[in-house]
């Protein structure tokens, strides 16, 4: 009998050791990758206000060279019509409407946990079990069975496409087939977003000035002769195309993504228009003296419409 009393005390004592042993907490250990812990800091890298309040001088081409926007686009989101006229005091929307909107669907309200188990085993246990309501409890989806026939079995087999298979487009009849031009066309250009662009020398000359922010020099000029060929430093589509920003002559301006546009001023004759599209060392322009008093080009990159020093970014040599 004591030998039955010591073997029990053994095994309970090795229960209750086990147990405490098991109770201990893990250490908590943060395993959130680094790129999510700096996501925060890079999406508060837009220095640009949700609004900008009007004041005396400001035009909305300013603005939106400021700003890094199409002017246009600035027009739009605050309703704004040619010929683009802005009060002092007005407030002006620099992001438009739809980017402010989050829509949220409400979820259905899930059954109580309680009661959702308690009705699936009543229906297991009796399957005309029936609920508050009075209303069959529905188990499972039911199935119907068919007889095997042998002309079931002279029926073809399912066509089941491969994953990796491209299933052909059909046309209505006498509807044409899209050219393959028109499709590359649609198709949006990869990393046209991206911050790293390389960027060609806009005109060939010496560099009489250079960025400074502390004597507010925005961009670098660039001496020539009259006439001499000012060609776009990268990609883009022409947003401003005219002489309606003060201080800037002829003025081009091209928007190259969602961060970066450049500016081309001075010019004696403009060769672009509003809204096309260029290319890389396209010729957008001729050098000239336009509200300046010597023949050179003023030319700016703007980060998120904050001006850079295109020194920085340009390749070591204009050629």
């Amino acid at each position: 009998m004591m030998h039955r009393v010591a073997a029990f005390l053994l095994v309970l004592l090795m229960v209750t050791s086990g147990c405490s042993s098991t109770s201990r907490l893990a250490p908590v250990t943060d395993r959130m990758p680094a790129g999510k812990k700096t996501a925060g800091k890079m999406a508060a890298s837009d220095w640009r206000p949700k609004t900008h309040t009007v004041q005396k001088g400001d035009t909305l081409y300013a603005l939106a060279l400021e700003y890094g926007f199409d002017y246009k686009e600035l027009a739009e989101w605050n309703g704004i019509g040619a010929p683009y006229v802005i009060r002092i005091g007005q407030q002006l929307r620099l992001a438009s409407a739809q980017s402010d909107t989050v829509s949220v669907t409400p979820l259905k309200p899930l059954a109580p946990v309680a009661e959702s188990m308690a009705a699936s085993e009543g229906s297991a246990l009796n399957p005309s079990a029936q609920n508050q309501s009075g209303s069959l409890l529905k188990t499972q989806p039911k199935a119907g069975k068919v007889d095997y026939s042998a002309e079931a079995e002279s029926l073809p087999p399912a066509i089941v496409p491969k994953p990796d298979a491209v299933v052909p487009k059909t046309h209505p009849p006498g509807e044409e087939k899209p050219s393959v031009v028109e499709e590359k066309k649609s198709a949006p250009s990869a990393g046209a977003d991206d911050e790293d662009m390389e960027w060609a020398w806009p005109a060939k000359g010496k560099v009489i000035a250079t960025f400074n922010e502390a004597s507010n020099l925005k961009g670098m000029d660039i001496a020539g002769k009259i006439g001499q060929p000012v060609f776009a430093s990268a990609a883009g589509k022409v947003v401003y195309s005219g002489s309606g920003l003060r201080g800037y002559g002829k003025l081009v301006i091209i928007k190259h993504n969602k961060t970066y546009l450049s500016a081309y001023a001075h010019n004696s004759q403009i060769l672009v228009k509003e809204g096309q599209s260029v290319a890389k060392g396209q010729r957008i322009a001729e050098m000239g003296d336009s509200d300046t008093d010597r023949v050179k080009l003023h030319f700016e990159i703007r980060r998120l419409g904050k001006p850079v020093d295109p020194v920085k970014h340009l390749p070591e040599s204009s050629g």
